[in-house]
């Protein structure tokens, strides 16, 4: 345990922790039911830029984590495999599904979105650890879903 800022914590993997029933998260929808209520409680989650999130996987698609991997500027990220990948190696991940925000509210992926999500897809058969889908977070408007799914879009290849 370690005192920080005299508030306690504990670092432990997400089923040691109390939790309630973690569900399966088998579809982009599930993903973003999860995320979104715990996001505006990180530390490092920052909504006014953008935000990569990765959630690791067990075999069952239950969650074991997410990590807010790292924060960029009103619209640029910087993304590596090797950052993102890397908790998902230490979390014993065997599959990940990668979240960032859009701040001005379009989740409508880009040309980087998409290049970035075939870049981790290969470096993720590699290591045998599955990329899920690529999810862009976005606000709701006029009833449009406030999310992207590059999966759904049809990005993903055999």
């Amino acid at each position: 345990m370690a005192k920080l800022s005299g508030g306690e914590f504990k670092v432990c993997r997400l089923q040691d922790a109390p939790t309630r029933e973690l569900e399966t998260l088998d579809t982009a929808q599930s993903v973003v039911n999860y995320l979104r209520p715990m996001l505006p409680q990180s530390i490092a989650y920052r909504p006014d830029t953008e935000n990569l999130i990765v959630v690791h996987l067990n075999t069952r698609k239950k969650p074991i984590g997410w990590e807010v991997v790292s924060n960029g500027t009103l619209d640029t990220l910087l993304v590596h495999p090797r950052e993102v990948f890397k908790s998902a190696i230490i979390a014993n991940a065997a599959a990940i599904v990668v979240c960032h925000n859009h701040p001005s509210g379009d989740a409508t992926p880009s040309e980087a979105d998409i290049k970035v999500t075939r870049d981790l897809m290969r470096a993720g058969q590699l290591m045998k650890i599955e990329l899920i889908d690529h999810i862009v977070l976005g606000e709701s408007v006029n009833g449009k879903k406030d999310f992207s799914s590059l999966r759904e879009l049809g990005y993903f290849y055999a």
